[in-house]
């Protein structure tokens, strides 16, 4: 057919907010870079809410004359904050809650595009949890909703469509809070075809990285030309305590919306209220699963549960709320459709023999609060990690941002919590994933755009990178696979000093040495002429990266040597001085240690050795090779990491990549986790 460059299976992608902005320094009075209202963010969601609060800014003026997006379906109107929507359904399939427009009903596009983009809302809450005011990173910028995910998923052509319109429309940076549960090669990778096709045009996409971790090699979204954006935690977060009826009070990780006024209620264990009707035991009702609860023993009751689940199975048995005792997630908080807290598994020990050795127990739950954690920034649990699955070379993710317990806009008619059936309806919602450290980093780019309109996708890129604030390495063992360069920091991306740019020759020649040829390169590029003058197989290390990643196989010493070249955005004459820093197993070699600059736009190349002894069964250790200049007023840092993979595997061409056979559509996955995938 003409115009079709490969025909590809339609796999089904998941889906992957406002104390989080001034918690990155990023205040009400860094935003607003005069050209803010030209730079348009367009997100690939499940639509937006248009008449919410956030949407529905009375100071932007008419959308830049350069945007030519439309809006579509009934009873889906744009404004001048919203100036784009469109929707895409290839399979057709539509539940009874899905509307056939760009409007959002499951919360998920609304959330992230006000986290991004939205205006500023005074009196946010979440049933007057995290109070104060909302706002997105850029609210000055447009948005542009692509609704390519319904309650199924996210299907290929559906994303494949939402990209190529979005790019036809105008949009400067494409915001994607979604991944694939298979590691894909980039060929068969819609969201690593559709980003390149943005790239070519100048557009940045930011990617999130998954919510598969903190296993290793689950980092999704791993394309050297997208933004991979990590999630972690600010200094707030959410806890319910338990009071039982000897006084004790018992603390725990939850968004407790509930107020049972300091109440007490009758307290049962789960094992004491098994449904045998329904076939439970008192082994299966101990962790309270929906369907095997007692509705004779646990109405009007609280109930504790041996494990963390959503509180349906005591809501639909009658009772008044739950205490969860869980030490698997320990980091972050759910909302629930009942009274709950999940306490430590010690603590579910002290409130069982409480239970045991008291006639009458009782027990409440305290409406929930918000606490302070000093321990911020750390990147949570359930962040996907690296090393990168298909180039171990390319260091992934890129970076962090705030991805737990954000506050930020909620589609009305979404239930907000966990229960899928919560009939409550919110204006605001508190939610976990990195479907929201995605929107964080793609407001920072927007930012940075929109002070550089004419910055590339890779410089915009390597700004947010280089100049990403260190996270601390004691409380993260594996290190940049779990953060990248470091957490976002939008108030000094405009200013990087220096920037790695790179174009698509530069990643085209990479893929060939990736072991992908003419044909396959195509496939990706969407244009037949472009080719592979060589298929002699290499590492990476010659791509303009921001970052450097040696993988070295077991048994083989480590050796490396990279080249760089930087583009001065800085001062017009200015000389960066090399500093860097290594573990004893192995050192940075870096030529030249000076580089002198003349002009803004000048570009020098450096070239960076990494050497040390044998290694086997290393886990990751990293450096960081710094530039500074004279008046530090710039530095510019890359983080060097090192690392064992088995041998054969320092790369992956295609060929020998796994690719998983589909029976029907594959689930591509929103990546919050409201519902906890």
């Amino acid at each position: 057919m003409d115009g079709v460059v490969r025909v590809i299976p339609n796999h089904i992608l998941q889906l992957h907010t406002t104390r989080s902005w001034d918690f990155l320094g990023f205040s009400q009075d860094n935003v607003g870079a005069q050209l803010e209202g030209d730079v348009v963010i367009g997100l690939l969601d499940t639509g937006i809410w248009p008449e919410h609060e956030s949407f529905n800014s009375q100071q932007l003026g008419a959308p830049p004359s350069k945007w030519k997006g439309t809006c579509q379906g009934a009873n889906f109107t744009c404004n001048n904050k919203i100036i784009g929507g469109r929707y895409y359904n290839s399979e057709n399939w539509y539940f009874d809650n899905d509307f056939k427009s760009p409007r959002d009903s499951e919360g998920h596009g609304t959330h992230t595009s006000s986290t991004a983009a939205g205006d500023r809302v005074l009196g946010a809450s979440y049933y007057g949890l995290a109070k104060g005011t909302a706002r997105g990173g850029v609210p000055g910028a447009r948005i542009a909703m692509y609704k390519v995910c319904w309650s199924f998923g996210c299907s290929t052509a559906d994303i494949l469509a939402g990209f190529d319109d979005a790019i036809a429309d105008g949009v400067d940076i494409i915001s994607v809070s979604l991944g694939s549960i298979f590691i894909l090669p980039y060929d068969e990778d819609p969201i690593a075809i559709g980003s390149f096709h943005a790239m070519k045009y100048g557009i940045l996409t930011s990617n999130s990285a998954g919510n598969d971790g903190p296993v290793p090699y689950t980092v999704s979204n791993y394309a050297p030309w997208t933004l991979t954006v990590a999630a972690s935690t600010i200094d707030r977060k959410f806890v319910a305590r338990a009071v039982l009826g000897n006084g004790q009070v018992l603390t725990g990780l939850s968004i407790n919306s509930f107020e049972l006024h300091a109440r007490p209620y009758p307290l049962i264990w789960g094992g004491d209220a098994a449904n045998y009707s329904a076939g439970a035991s008192p082994d299966i009702s101990r962790y309270c699963l929906t369907g095997y609860m007692n509705s004779y023993k646990v109405e009007g009751k609280i109930v504790y549960c041996e494990t963390l689940w959503d509180g349906t199975g005591i809501l639909e048995a009658n009772g008044v709320g739950t205490i969860m005792a869980d030490d698997e997630t320990t980091d972050f908080a759910f909302n629930y459709p009942l009274p709950a807290t999940q306490i430590s598994a010690s603590d579910g020990e002290i409130v069982l023999d409480y239970i045991r050795s008291t006639e009458y127990p009782t027990a409440t739950i305290l409406f929930g609060e918000t606490w302070t954690d000093y321990m911020a920034p750390y990147v949570v649990s359930f962040s996907s990690r690296g090393p990168n699955p298909i180039t171990p070379d390319i260091l992934k993710p890129d970076l962090t941002a705030p991805g737990v317990d954000i506050l930020a806009a909620w589609s009305p008619v979404a239930p907000p919590s966990i229960d899928g059936d919560d009939p409550r309806s919110v204006d605001f919602n508190i939610i976990s994933g990195t479907s929201m450290s995605c929107p964080h980093a793609s407001g920072a780019a927007a930012y940075v755009k929109a002070a550089h309109p004419d910055w590339s996708p890779a410089a915009i890129k390597s700004a947010l990178m280089t100049t990403a604030t260190v996270m601390d390495s004691s409380r993260h063992e594996d290190l940049e696979f779990a953060y990248g360069s470091g957490q976002i920091n939008p108030a000094d991306a405009i200013n990087p000093g220096l920037v790695y740019d790179t174009n698509e020759t530069d990643y085209i020649n990479f893929l060939c040495k990736q072991g992908y040829n003419s044909t396959t390169v195509r496939l990706i590029t969407g244009d037949n002429s472009s080719v592979c003058t060589s298929t002699v197989i290499g590492r990476a290390w010659d791509l303009n990266y921001p970052s450097f990643s040696l993988a070295v196989e077991d048994g083989k010493p480590i050796n490396g040597v990279f080249t760089r070249t930087v583009t001065n955005v800085g001062y017009a004459n200015s000389t960066y001085n090399l500093g860097w820093y290594s573990p004893s197993e192995f050192s940075i070699d870096v030529e030249p240690g000076v580089l002198s600059f003349s002009s803004v736009g000048e570009k020098l190349s450096y070239t960076v050795t990494v050497s040390g002894g044998a290694i086997s069964q290393q886990k990751i250790m990293s450096g960081a090779i710094i530039w500074t200049d004279t008046y530090q007023q710039y530095q510019v840092r890359s983080p060097v990491v090192v690392y064992n993979v088995l041998p054969g595997f320092t790369y992956q061409p295609p060929e020998f990549q796994k690719k998983p056979t589909f029976q029907g559509p594959s689930m591509y996955k929103k990546n919050g986790i409201l519902g906890r995938n």
